[in-house]
């Protein structure tokens, strides 16, 4: 499955990387090293949650490489803002709450609803794609249905 995002997002992503196999790697190693010196190993509780916690950390950076070696990069040089499209800012009126937001549609990797990051998956997300200026959509939230119109598209 294609992970989308934007040239921020992917940085973020190296970035996490670069920690976890330089400074995580080395910190777990070590602690795996001091609970061997404790002695048996089928009793020794400190081993097993330092194995636990390599793997943990092993499964991580996999799962991050695989959505690096798999993204897409969204171009905010390439984002079409007559329609929402991926990577670029909607500001839309809440008829409901009576307010306006304004949403980044990103990826679900770099999603942040307290930013106003808002995946293209999320239901918001999924409402407001390829929708133009002027449009009202509907979404069903858990928090119930909500009608947003859009009132600007930006990159």
């Amino acid at each position: 499955m294609k992970t989308y995002l934007t040239a921020e997002g992917k940085k973020e992503l190296e970035d996490k990387l670069e920690y976890l196999k330089t400074v995580k790697r080395v910190e777990v190693t070590k602690a795996i090293g001091i609970a061997r010196e404790y002695g048996d190993l089928k009793e020794n509780s400190e081993y097993d949650a330092a194995k636990e916690a390599q793997a943990i950390l092993e499964a991580e950076i996999l799962e991050i490489e695989t959505k690096l070696r798999d993204c897409e990069v969204i171009d905010k040089k390439k984002i079409d803002t007559s329609k929402v499209t991926m990577g670029c800012f909607v500001k839309v009126f809440d008829k409901e709450y009576d307010e306006e937001v304004e949403y980044k549609i990103v990826g679900s990797t770099e999603s942040n609803p307290l930013k106003g990051m808002i995946s293209n998956e999320s239901p918001v997300g999924l409402a407001l794609l390829n929708a133009s200026v002027g449009d009202t959509v509907s979404v069903e939230t858990p928090a119930g249905k909500l009608k947003l119109k859009v009132l600007s598209i930006r990159s």
